[in-house]
């Protein structure tokens, strides 16, 4: 496989898990969810990464919501499943999992707080492969994982035989380039900023999109890209500019957030916008008073009506 492979681009969020307020799994929530990113027209979503909570999930949860989000297949609506684990035999149920339900692929960070070494690394991805015949995607990820894929070790997992995509975000934008350049004509590069530059670079023709986090702006995130296809700069860079002001107000420039936790912050401000992407799980707690008026200020700022929190 390689990047043609697939035809994955645009705006691809991780999107959020709905648990009740007693951490139960709720599907009727998800649903609710769905139906609204669809509305929206996301390019594609997806399921149980860093944002979708999967740290607190058990492998049956993982396996349902895989087949759940599978009824939501359509063209132009990619689903993907994250298989993050802490060791290749965890990775290999969930790639199966997801290969099962019918999804379109996955995506898998190294092993997070293990601190693999280079050759391990290799060896936890190439065992994935090996095991299933799904698309993958390699995500480096620095803040969570700790090690920072460089160009050479994301080159050499390019040549996976199921590798298809690379979602690099690493703090390191010189880091990011190069490997755009380097990697970008065998697989699917996703990761560019909503900025002038990053416009500017998807104009060029470099890139193929951003697997973001949440789809909170709804149309706006994936009209961008639209806007990029359409060769409409203009546009594109308004779009991207109220993306930068829920960047700005909300997380810092290495994808940390900056009160709270990241998985309440996308799950309030989806509710307070009437979609019910339900309450987060243990360990992570629900955001103060203040902290939701601070969301609900900023959606405000950007013209998007707010309902009251159940």
């Amino acid at each position: 496989m390689d990047r043609n492979s697939v035809d994955w681009t645009g705006y691809i969020p991780a999107i959020t898990t709905p648990f009740d307020r007693k951490g139960r799994l709720d599907l009727d929530a998800f649903d609710g969810q769905m139906e609204w990113l669809s509305a929206e027209r996301m390019h594609g979503v997806i399921l149980a990464g860093t944002s979708g909570e999967w740290f607190s999930m058990s492998s049956e949860e993982r396996a349902v919501l895989f087949e759940a989000g599978a009824r939501y297949r359509k063209d132009g609506l990619w689903v993907i499943g994250a298989c993050n684990s802490y060791t290749s035999a965890e990775a290999i149920t969930h790639a199966r999992a997801a290969e099962e339900a019918g999804l379109d692929g996955i995506l898998i960070t190294p092993p997070p707080y293990v601190v693999p070494n280079r050759r391990e690394i290799v060896n936890f991805y190439r065992a994935v492969s090996d095991a299933t015949d799904i698309p993958m995607t390699v995500y480096n990820w620095p803040r969570g994982c700790i090690v920072d894929m460089d160009t050479d070790l994301l080159a050499e997992l390019a040549d996976i035989d199921n590798v298809v995509a690379i979602k690099n975000s690493t703090g390191n934008f010189a880091g990011f380039l190069t490997g755009m350049y380097r990697l970008e004509d065998r697989v699917r590069y996703f990761g560019l900023p909503t900025s002038e530059l990053g416009a500017d670079l998807a104009l060029l023709g470099h890139g193929d999109g951003l697997m973001g986090s949440g789809g909170v702006l709804g149309a706006d995130h994936p009209d961008f890209w639209r806007a990029i296809t359409a060769g409409d700069r203009t546009r594109a860079i308004e779009l991207g500019e109220r993306d930068r002001v829920i960047m700005t107000e909300w997380f810092r420039p290495d994808y940390g957030v900056q009160f709270g936790n990241q998985q309440a912050i996308m799950k309030t401000a989806l509710r307070l916008r009437g979609v019910p992407a339900g309450f987060v799980r243990d360990p992570l707690m629900e955001l103060s008073t203040s902290e939701v008026a601070r969301i609900e200020a900023t959606l405000h700022k950007l013209g998007i009506k707010t309902q009251a929190l159940a």
